[in-house]
């Protein structure tokens, strides 16, 4: 994995592109060996994780899984974390957040002269989710032939708070402060005083070019969901990707993003993802749990 070294007028910038997005680090420093020894150490752990949990890779631990056939896989320390995050999730969600609902995609394509898929193609596919089909300890892993995991829905967020637990003891030791930003999936940590934040742009849901809202972050993770780049309409009707896993069919009246605010960027990733599956009662939701969000109809 390659990158680039940039510099601006207070900061530096390490940028790359990984889990189909741009993604970049903003440190406070202009000491070169730090910034290549954090650019080094982001990016060897960025590739390790979505080579190790990406759907994409051929012959990795989620692939392995996905093509079990029923049979046991061995599993580690992390990826036991990882499961056990998903299945409180798919718990708090009332079987909503499933991670095993990815194979819908077989039947759902989010792109231009889509058409939604017939019920009988969706009763088909229904069997093959629920997470509680899955069996799992601390080393082995089982699934029902047929099933399918995906760890896209907390992968990149979950990277993005493991890349700031790993960077973040060199920038204490030299009181840098720092944005870790991977497709808009945001952590900051501040290690000198006197630092008004970082100004980010989130996303316009009407127009993905422009920013809409300007927040500032010191401290803390921001994630966005939405369905402002995936995808279509049929009949005068727009389907957005955000997909009811009991149901099988795409969630109507909600937002179009949500971005939350929390300590961590897997939490604000799953909350707002969360938001976005209960629909119109979205703010509802977010208000209930008492996250600080932002939301864009």
């Amino acid at each position: 994995m390659t990158y680039q070294l940039s510099r601006e007028n207070q900061h530096s910038k390490i940028s790359f592109q990984a889990m189909a997005s741009p993604c970049e680090v903003l440190l406070t420093t202009f000491d070169q060996s730090l910034i290549k020894e954090i650019a080094e150490t982001t990016c060897s752990e960025t590739r390790r994780i979505e080579q190790k949990f990406s759907r994409y890779v051929k012959n990795n631990l989620c692939w392995q899984m996905n093509q079990s056939h029923g049979q046991p896989v061995t599993i580690d320390q992390e990826t036991f974390q990882l499961l056990n995050f998903a299945k409180n999730m798919y718990q708090l969600s009332d079987g909503k957040f499933d991670i095993t609902s990815g194979v819908l995609r077989k039947i759902w394509q989010f792109k231009p002269q889509a058409k939604p898929p017939s019920q009988i193609e969706i009763n088909n596919l229904l069997p093959l989710i629920g997470f509680e089909k899955i069996n799992y300890d601390e080393i082995t892993f089982t699934m029902p032939e047929g099933m399918e995991i995906d760890f896209g829905g907390i992968g990149k967020e979950y990277c993005v708070d493991f890349i700031t637990n790993t960077i973040t003891p060199i920038c204490k030791q030299h009181q840098i402060n720092f944005l870790v930003n991977f497709g808009g999936d945001l952590s900051a940590n501040q290690h000198k005083d006197n630092f008004e934040g970082w100004k980010v742009g989130l996303e316009n849901a009407d127009n993905p070019q422009l920013a809409d809202t300007v927040i500032d972050i010191k401290q803390g993770a921001v994630a966005t969901s939405g369905s402002t780049k995936r995808f279509f309409e049929y009949q005068g009707k727009t389907y957005s990707h955000i997909l009811n896993p009991l149901t099988g069919k795409t969630i109507e009246g909600g937002p179009r993003s949500v971005s939350v605010f929390a300590q961590s960027c897997v939490l604000a990733g799953s909350m707002s993802t969360l938001a976005l599956l209960q629909g119109a009662q979205a703010e509802d939701f977010l208000k209930e749990n008492q996250v600080k969000y932002i939301c864009c109809w």
